[in-house]
């Protein structure tokens, strides 16, 4: 299959990245969400299961795709090492790729960044430019990749990061069987353009809903226009869904692919958080509770009795940060 875009990747194609993969990342589990709380929240009859990407190595599922683009340089390409540029999660996951293939990394990131992401990434052997802030971080990749010939790995785009994550998707598909609907946290697109093309082609019928901050949604405001849209200012707690625009790979595959995207705010992060922490015993960042707010808030009526996957996209927070979040007044 094509789309204007750039080449959609077939089942095969994602089973074949999958493989490629292998033990360099984790099949992350699923666990099917029982209890009171969760039939209080999303109704009595709705079965909740729950893919557990928080548990794949740098603590999202940012490292499939990270680690497809870096084994596909060339020994070249090795020799120069990559670059990215991310407030945390998509740096963490570059460095780890890095690393796995042999080859350096020189990550931007600004000064913002919570520092444990920034430890972590420099724990993983990344050089890591801290930046006055994300405009400033984008020239300075942009710098990095001319002036070193450091290959740059987009946080977001491209055709070996959406295989990457559609290997998510592959995995829940195989997983967990009549599913009526998986829901997605959207940032740039890229996760749920990989999740929803694995989806759509391995159980047809299963519904496909992106969640993102009422604060950043650039994809939303895209599939409304029918074409890649840029905010003007993003607001939102989650940095991991904060991307200020879409672009136009991921973007086509989401239009094809999605069925739905609603947004939620801050707040609906933030209880979702406090739900999982007492009743999964999981503690996630904003945009790992993203899918389960959405699932608890603007989904809960028309899924109410169904088969719903909550993608759990990862966590990378420190422990301060998590108990100021998730304990919302």
């Amino acid at each position: 299959m094509n789309d204007s875009t750039g080449n959609i990747p077939t089942v095969e194609a994602i089973r074949a990245a999958r493989e490629r993969l292998g033990d360099r990342v984790r099949e992350t589990p699923v666990w099917q969400w029982r209890g009171d709380a969760i039939e209080r929240a999303a109704g009595i009859d709705t079965q909740v299961f729950l893919k557990l990407e928080l548990f794949q190595y740098t603590g999202t599922f940012k490292a499939r795709g990270a680690l497809l683009n870096a084994m596909a340089l060339s020994d070249d390409a090795k020799q120069r090492g990559v670059t990215a540029v991310s407030a945390g999660n998509h740096a963490i996951a570059v460095a780890f790729a890095a690393r796995a293939v042999g080859t350096t990394a020189k990550v931007v990131m600004p000064k913002t960044a919570d520092p444990a992401r920034v430890a972590l990434c420099r724990e993983y052997g990344a050089d890591v430019v801290l930046t006055d802030d994300v405009f400033a971080a984008f020239a300075e990749v942009k710098r990095i990749e001319v002036d070193e010939g450091r290959t740059f790995i987009h946080p977001f785009e491209g055709e070996l990061t959406a295989l990457g994550t559609a290997t998510v998707g592959y995995e829940l598909c195989n997983q967990v069987e009549n599913l009526d609907a998986v829901i997605v946290p959207v940032g740039g697109g890229g996760l749920i353009a990989g999740i929803a093309c694995a989806v759509k082609q391995m159980q047809r019928h299963c519904k496909v809903y992106g969640v993102e901050p009422e604060g950043a949604d650039s994809m939303s405001r895209s599939l409304k226009a029918g074409a890649p849209q840029k905010l003007e200012q993003v607001n939102t707690i989650a940095d991991s869904l904060a991307a200020p625009y879409a672009l136009p790979y991921s973007f086509g595959i989401a239009q094809r692919f999605v069925d739905e995207i609603v947004t939620i705010p801050d707040t609906a992060m933030q209880h979702a958080m406090a739900l999982l922490f007492a009743d999964m015993k999981l503690a996630v960042e904003p945009a790992g509770a993203a899918a389960t707010a959405a699932l608890c808030g603007p989904l809960r009526e028309r899924l109410d009795g169904r088969r719903v996957a909550l993608v759990v996209c990862g966590t990378n927070i420190d422990l301060a940060t998590f108990a100021r979040l998730a304990s919302p007044a």
